[in-house]
């Protein structure tokens, strides 16, 4: 869930552009329609106050494979940089998972329909409507389900070894860094099992190793590699829950001679909440260079706050996230590819200036 602590701090990291482009289109009172989700009351309250201990958490259990599910992130493995060149450090990940409680039995069709009547669904269409709002509520099936925190879950690792992911905080994420002494190259690619399996049912985390040098990408999502219309709601809301996920014109053909060419680590950048995360992973394998996909850790409860997420303080998150793969890979040479929304030339900017040397190119479209 997003706590008041992230609320706050989006509010306050919100930009001049932003604010001026979320009250020229007309935002807040289309946020104001929407309606809410689900309810933090919807979690069982031990749960719900013990997620504040996070990974600490005392009162944690297992996912339960009958009411409950995990997603495994896909991430990229690397060497941290040693003060002495000489000593190579063991291969390093950020695993992350999110845990959720399956078919929570809400009734979504009074939503489902209002999303429609939004984004133009025509009612008494037929077949059109009927087909609409199928597909309405199968996209907006990972906001219903209320996350579970306080859960874990046991992977196998590559080499053989079980590994508790978990317990998950208050947005029922997890988030830890775990080591491999095994022997990998640039480039491999490995995959993490859940022990049972039953309770990921979007499959295994992939693992991409990446070695300290060569080139790396670093690609906006949202209308530079993929249609969102992010300066209006309801192109937000279209784009999202209705219309088929479409690529930017000439896009997937200038990422994949890119990649032939460069042959680089890749990661693509969204200020989209990890709801989406299935939705943008099958979107980027069916047209674009396999990597890592950052998004916002917080489970939006409500239509609003997704909104939000996307137009509000975006500059800020994507520099936030941008940093922690300098941290991961500081000696590789980086191409940052955005467009003219969400902020993306001032955050490439910043990080640009900062990191002097690292980013050697920036490509924003218009």
């Amino acid at each position: 869930m997003q706590t008041a602590l992230d609320r706050a701090r989006q509010l306050l990291q919100e930009t001049r552009g932003d604010r001026r482009t979320r009250t020229e289109e007309g935002f807040q009172p289309t946020e104001r329609t929407l309606p809410r989700l689900s309810s933090p009351w919807d979690i069982p309250w031990t749960q719900n106050v013990s997620s504040y201990l996070g990974s600490r958490n005392p009162l944690a259990g297992p996912v339960d494979p009958k009411t409950e599910s995990v997603w495994l992130f896909d991430t990229t493995a690397y060497r941290p940089i040693h003060p002495y060149p000489h000593s190579q450090q063991p291969w390093q990940a950020d695993f992350r998972a999110a845990f959720f409680k399956r078919g929570t039995g809400r009734d979504v069709s009074k939503i489902v329909a209002d999303i429609a009547d939004k984004v133009g669904l025509k009612k008494g269409s037929g077949e059109e409507r009927e087909q609409g709002e199928k597909t309405i509520a199968e996209r907006l099936q990972p906001f219903v389900d209320v996350v579970a925190p306080a859960r874990w879950v046991e992977v196998k690792l590559p080499d053989g070894k079980a590994k508790r992911l978990g317990p998950g905080g208050r947005s029922g994420t997890s988030q830890q860094i775990i080591s491999t002494s095994s022997e990998h190259k640039d480039g491999d690619t490995v995959e993490t099992h859940a022990v049972n399996e039953v309770v990921t049912p979007h499959g295994p985390m992939t693992t991409r190793f990446a070695d300290p040098e060569g080139w790396l990408v670093i690609s906006d999502i949202d209308d530079t590699i993929k249609i969102t219309l992010t300066s209006s709601p309801i192109g937000i809301l279209r784009t999202t829950f209705l219309s088929n996920p479409t690529p930017i014109t000439s896009m997937p053909a200038f990422y994949s001679h890119i990649h032939s060419f460069l042959n680089p680590t890749w990661f693509y950048l969204s200020a989209s909440p990890y709801n989406l995360y299935p939705f943008l992973r099958t979107f980027i394998h069916a047209n674009y260079p396999k990597g890592t996909i950052l998004l916002r850790d917080a489970s939006w409860m409500d239509l609003s706050g997704f909104l939000k997420g996307l137009t509000q303080g975006t500059e800020a998150y994507k520099r936030e996230r941008m940093e922690k793969v300098h941290h991961m890979l500081p000696k590789r040479r980086v191409l940052c590819v955005g467009d003219s929304t969400q902020s993306d030339p001032e955050a490439y900017g910043d990080i640009y200036r900062k990191y002097r040397g690292w980013v050697k190119k920036i490509f924003i479209r218009k």
